[in-house]
């Protein structure tokens, strides 16, 4: 059995209002903009999401408009009996822009290297989203 890091913390910052992360985060075409894949969203407590076409699902846990988001997070590629996983994303405004914090919680044994994902699949995409045109 391999060992998994099963909490990380990523810190990165984009040079956007806190307030436009978290619009977009929580919008199905906004997120899917930044993103590049498919979302449904929905900015309800409570509610469920999914995105890049259904490969995550999970459900708003608590959100703090514009600073915080808190939601079970989950990707087909867990076993069912796995308890899903949390992420909790921090906005704080700079002066450069937003400082993103995104802390993923409670991975279960045996995923892929979700860090890496966050990062190809979230994190540069949309720097490459709110950059300068």
């Amino acid at each position: 059995m391999t060992a998994n890091k099963t909490d990380f913390t990523i810190k990165t910052s984009f040079p956007v209002k806190p307030e436009r992360i978290f619009d977009l985060w929580l919008d199905s075409n906004g997120h899917g903009e930044m993103t590049g894949g498919g979302a449904e969203t929905s900015r309800v407590e409570g509610e469920s999401f999914t995105a890049w076409e259904g490969y995550i699902q999970g459900k708003n846990l608590e959100l703090k408009e514009p600073e915080f988001i808190r939601q079970s997070w989950r990707t087909s590629e867990f076993k069912e009996e796995d308890a899903d996983s949390e992420i909790e994303i921090s906005l704080k405004e700079i002066p450069e822009g937003t400082e993103f914090i995104l802390t993923h919680k409670n991975i279960p044994p045996g995923q892929p290297n979700y860090e890496q994902g966050w990062w190809d699949f979230y994190l540069n995409p949309m720097s490459e989203y709110f950059s300068p045109q």
